[in-house]
């Protein structure tokens, strides 16, 4: 495959076309993540993000080198999108999972009042 993207010249646009098509499927990946399991999961971000690093370099092919390397930066960024999306979610424009929000309004309730007295 990549002889005929080199052949034809079309290896950029492949590249750009794929990049396109990662990013537009993070933006769904972070909202459902911060909706089932929070800021909580930025690390599986972290962990994803090195692993396609290391395979980028690992991998002789431009193009499948440069797609994982899309992968790895746009995992990287998703970190920043988590925590972002936390705030989208507070400011009302996201829905917040309600057994999330229970769980942590009981955690709070549980927490000792240190200004009492």
């Amino acid at each position: 495959m990549t002889d005929l993207l080199s052949q034809y010249h079309l290896t950029g646009v492949a590249i750009g076309l794929v990049s396109f098509l990662v990013i537009g499927l993070f933006h769904p990946i972070v909202i459902k993540c911060h909706y089932h399991f929070g800021t909580g999961c930025w690390w599986w971000f972290l962990l994803l993000g090195l692993g396609a690093c290391a395979g980028s370099i690992a991998i002789a092919d431009t193009f499948w080198s440069a797609v994982t390397a899309v992968v790895a930066f746009s995992s990287f960024w998703t970190i920043k999108e988590i925590f972002e999306q936390e705030q989208r979610v507070e400011r009302g424009w996201f829905p917040a999972n309600p057994r999330r929000a229970a769980r942590k309004t009981d955690a709070n309730d549980r927490q000792p009042d240190l200004t009492a007295n």
